[in-house]
């Protein structure tokens, strides 16, 4: 609460946790909350997560079955040993009973219940105690024996399996179904932008499309020429499917290759191996002819409206929408600009006034572009040039065998360095820093996601560059010209229900505030401005929907990932209209996520498409034959993804998930009466066709039968394949529809989920779980994933590009998909029989024991 009584509601970004940096700040005022005893630490500290295997559930009943075994021998016993006593009565007493000191002797009754106590001693032993200790000991051996699997161990990353629960691993080789996610988990999730369309005219992008296969075809004769027994071939699922590249990515071989040096291949595959884009196959992007003219033609007439104070109206609306394309390309994302192979240094203020250079290590520092913005454009552009002269001569990389002797060749250079950038060269390598080229390397984007950060290379790639991000700023180099600097107005994030992010920016050309929005192509064209059909423009804008819609179609028929790219100017009226309310919805203490998301909404809506574009995310090495093998144990695999439909499609082709002589059954359904019917129809033509070839198999001539709606879950048609949608999705998981689209789904050899969001994958999870009864594996790499992984009875993380959530939260942690194949086969298996075949003999011996 400030002093004029205006109040500022704080929610969860503005928690900064203990350890964290501050970037692009100059001042804060804060509050010290969750100290002490209300820490997370300590209120979350509730043991380490137990969790029991079914073996081990199994043990503690046949416990229990033995301690009543126990109990009803001992009261036979008893009862026996009574009824004998009794018989012998006053004059006659047994032989073997031996009196009290006083010379009498014991009832029946007190001599049962002696002897009761004393069998329980003599067969106690039928209760096996020492087993759980000796389980204990074999499962840490075990896990020892798994951690030692070379197998195991991603040289690349540099990571091995991490067993994080040492209770479950006799689970691994029990699991019925695997869910898994699909980028980042069957997927590099490197993504690389291959194709665009914009204003209703594509771009293919074939030079690009060449130089990827041209890196395809130089890592395929690095695999060829490789030791055998490392990563999987990927020369049949290529084959396979043309259309998705399987490209097997050893940055540590390709360095090799060139160097010659195995050392230094590998210790930059150790540098690079924390930054999503590492390699000059992932960056450097190579644009379209046509696409590029154009570019270079919206530039020069902005340059010459500009010099002439004339409006963009001026603009034809295909160059318009170029420009917004690219920039909105550019800023709609959160990518911090940092300088690489430099550590992470406190970003200036853009007033910051030079203190003079003393150090040579000042001077790296200093010329080191580690942010470029517009308050300081002429020194941005030196220092630039600077640094880019440098690592023309070798200077700007630091990581040689000896510093020292490179600070003595840095200082040898400089003069030269310096003279060169006097006589016109650094005007020349200042105009090209933030282009694409292999020797580059004056600035780095990180990104919160890879698809974000391909999207700012490939907006650079046609010199449309982001040079510099502050809070309220962002700074943007083009074409003639020059920088120019959008006030960042808000930022309203993605989150996995709108599918969509947008920025509110300040237009330094037209002073106009524009809304730029990327995001799912099935949100965005439903948040499109409604176009008549009466005049030409309204008809224009049609074709250019419709022909967008088509080539998103295509993109996804070729396994790309999709996003649509959109923007809205908004009228001055209109801003303060809906500032005055999200302010509010900022402020409010209560339900302040639900008023952000609905003022998000008002704001996302009658937009102008700009394009589309197509970006490509590789499979890992050795999927297809991962899941092939697993397929062919009897497992269930079920993807759970949020990717475009026929995206999700193709690519489970190329993994082999799906088989194209399978029958495929497509739920699209637009209501839950539309989702009940097209359940009930499938149904019916599922059993009538299993009831058929059961029938078929028995009497070779009858061609009709009957089965029950709902057959053992054992029952699964090999070549039945099932794809749903996210909307299709949450109508089936409705009460009333979940036990028919169970009864569906777990008659398919497969099962595609497309589209869904985290709660989504959790609740499909744990409804297979509860109402089957069968042991589930979820998979993924992500903070999407951690529900679905903690649902599961055995979660497995994979230490990805996107944190470590996933693995922080599952029990299993493998460095790449196809380690879960030998993780499961093998180690499952050996880890379960070995440990039920000793459950069987300690009770066997202590049954002969007894």
């Amino acid at each position: 609460v400030h002093k004029s009584g205006k109040k500022d509601g704080l929610f969860k970004e503005n928690l900064l946790l203990r350890g964290c940096t501050i970037r692009n700040t100059e001042e804060v005022a804060g509050i010290v909350i969750y100290a002490g005893h209300e820490t997370k630490a300590l209120l979350n500290n509730n043991g380490p997560r137990y969790k029991r295997s079914k073996l081990e559930r199994q043990m503690n009943a046949d416990v229990l079955w033995c301690v009543l075994i126990l109990l009803i021998m001992c009261l036979f016993s008893a009862i026996g040993h009574g009824l004998w006593v009794w018989q012998y009565g006053e004059k006659r007493k047994p032989i073997f009973d031996v009196p009290e000191p006083d010379g009498k002797y014991l009832s029946p009754v007190l001599a049962s219940v002696y002897l009761f106590l004393t069998v329980i001693i003599v067969f106690q032993v039928l209760i096996p105690i020492s087993l759980y200790v000796s389980i204990e000991i074999v499962k840490i051996c075990q896990v020892y024996f798994i951690h030692q699997d070379k197998d195991l161990y991603d040289e690349e990353t540099d990571s091995q399996l991490q067993c994080r629960a040492l209770n479950i691993t006799e689970d691994l080789g029990q699991v019925q179904f695997i869910f898994s996610d699909k980028t980042g988990t069957l997927t590099e999730n490197k993504m690389v932008f291959r194709r665009c369309t914009v204003s209703g005219t594509e771009y293919s992008h074939d030079d690009n499309a060449k130089r990827l296969a041209m890196y395809q075809e130089l890592d395929s004769e690095e695999d060829e020429s490789a030791p055998k027994g490392g990563t999987l071939s990927q020369r049949d699922s290529i084959c396979s499917h043309q259309s998705i590249k399987v490209v097997h990515r050893s940055q540590s071989t390709k360095t090799h290759r060139r160097t010659g040096s195995r050392a230094e291949a590998k210790r930059a595959s150790i540098l690079s191996k924390h930054t999503a884009f590492s390699s000059p196959m992932e960056k450097d992007i190579t644009p379209d002819p046509r696409l590029l003219e154009k570019v270079n033609e919206c530039a020069k007439h902005l340059e010459v409206m500009r010099s002439h104070e004339q409006p963009l109206s001026h603009l034809s609306p295909e160059l318009c929408d170029i420009f917004d394309f690219f920039i909105a390309l550019t800023i709609c994302n959160t990518v911090v600009v940092t300088a690489p192979n430099q550590p992470r240094q406190k970003v200036r203020d853009r007033f910051e006034l030079k203190s003079p250079v003393k150090t040579i290590e000042d001077f790296i520092r200093r010329f080191t572009p580690s942010r470029l913005t517009s308050g300081s454009n002429s020194s941005s552009s030196s220092s630039l040039a600077t640094s880019k002269s440098m690592h023309r001569f070798g200077l700007s990389v630091l990581s040689s065998t000896s510093t020292d002797s490179t600070l003595l060749k840095l200082e040898e250079k400089l003069a030269y360095s310096a003279q060169m950038n006097n006589n016109g060269y650094s005007s020349q390598q200042g105009r090209t820093a933030v282009g694409s080229g292999p020797e580059e390397g004056e600035l780095r984007y990180e990104a919160e996601s890879p698809d974000e950060a391909a999207l700012v290379y490939a907006a650079r790639a046609y010199n449309c560059s982001l040079v510099g991000r502050l809070s309220d700023q962002v700074s943007v180099e083009l074409p003639h010209l020059g920088t120019l600097s959008f006030e960042v107005l808000h930022t309203l994030g993605f989150d996995s229900v709108r599918k969509r992010m947008s920025v509110v920016v300040r237009h330094p050309l037209t002073d106009e505030i524009n809304v730029y929005t990327k995001g799912a192509d099935s949100v965005i064209m439903d948040l499109l401005l409604p176009c008549s059909s009466d005049g030409p423009r309204g008809k224009h804008q049609k074709k250019i929907q419709s022909k967008t819609q088509n080539y998103l179609n295509l993109y996804a028929v070729d396994g790309l990932r999709t996003l649509c790219i959109a923007k809205r100017v908004l009228s001055k009226e209109e801003y303060a209209c809906w500032l005055k309310s999200h302010l509010e919805a900022e402020s409010s203490i209560e339900n302040r996520e639900e008023l952000l998301f609905q003022s998000a909404l008002r704001i996302e809506k009658n937009l102008h498409l700009l394009g589309a574009t197509g970006i490509e995310d590789r499979l890992q090495d050795g999927v297809p034959e991962t899941i092939a093998n697993l397929r062919k144990a009897g497992l269930q695999i079920w993807v759970l993804t949020g990717d475009k439909q026929e995206t999700a499609v193709n690519i489970a082709y190329a993994c082999k998930l799906l088989d194209h002589d399978e029958e495929i059954i497509t739920l699209n359904a637009e209501s839950p009466e539309t989702c009940a019917v097209l359940l009930e129809q499938c149904l019916q033509c599922v059993e009538s066709k299993f009831s058929n070839n059961r029938i078929d198999e028995a009497t070779g001539n009858m061609t009709i039968g009957f089965t029950p709606l709902y057959p053992p879950s054992s029952c699964v048609l090999s070549s039945l394949g099932l794809v749903i949608d996210g909307r299709t999705l949450a109508y089936a998981l409705e009460p009333t529809l979940e036990d028919k689209f169970l009864a569906l789904a777990k008659r398919c050899r497969s099962v595609l989920c497309c589209r869904s969001t985290p709660l989504q994958k959790s609740m499909v999870v744990k409804l297979v779980r509860d109402k089957l009864k069968a042991m589930t594996l979820a998979i993924g790499d992500g903070a999407n994933d951690v529900s679905m992984i903690q649902v599961a009875d055995v979660g497995v993380g994979i230490s990805g590009q996107e944190g470590m959530q996933a693995v922080m939260a599952s029990d299993f942690a493998i460095p790449r998909f196809r380690h879960l194949e030998k993780l499961l086969l093998v180690h499952g298996h050996w880890c379960y029989s070995r440990l039920a075949n000793m459950v069987l003999y300690f009770f066997y011996k202590n049954a002969v024991s007894v």
